[in-house]
């Protein structure tokens, strides 16, 4: 018997927001293998997101299947949305998330003010969008 592929998160590793967020979800405990992947780096299903017009900067992504020719992909607010549907009860912070998002609605409502929140901190921080640090010219 073959081994499950993992759901692979592709978020912002550079975000601070970002990063505890998906550290946060205890996800394995509830929905098995999780691989995070760091849309700032190589790895195939970033090229692969990328190729097939999803914008990171608008939004992390949760791909299944990856790397068959046609994988489930949530991606912004579904993501989170999706995110929200596997995550365990345990820990005051998955029992927020988890109250908040897994309504289609609140997270198509909230997610806009959380990608905000994202772009600020990487403005404070100093720190490129995602599209800017892909983009050879603005290299």
């Amino acid at each position: 018997m073959t081994e499950p592929q993992p759901m692979l998160i592709v978020y912002d590793g550079e975000c601070p927001f970002c990063s505890a967020y998906v550290k946060m979800l205890r996800l394995r405990e509830a929905a098995g293998p999780v691989a995070l992947i760091d849309a700032r780096s190589d790895h195939p299903v970033v090229a692969m997101l990328v190729g097939r017009g999803y914008d990171l900067d608008e939004g992390m992504a949760l791909v299944r299947g990856f790397p068959d020719e046609t994988p489930e992909i949530a991606h912004g607010d579904a993501c989170v949305h999706q995110l929200a549907l596997m995550t365990t009860s345990s820990g005051a912070l998955n029992r927020l998330n988890a109250a908040i998002f897994r309504s289609e609605r609140a997270s198509r409502t909230l997610y806009p003010f959380m990608r905000s929140g994202r772009n600020l901190a990487l403005r404070l921080l100093g720190r490129r969008r995602l599209g800017d640090s892909l983009d050879p010219q603005n290299g």
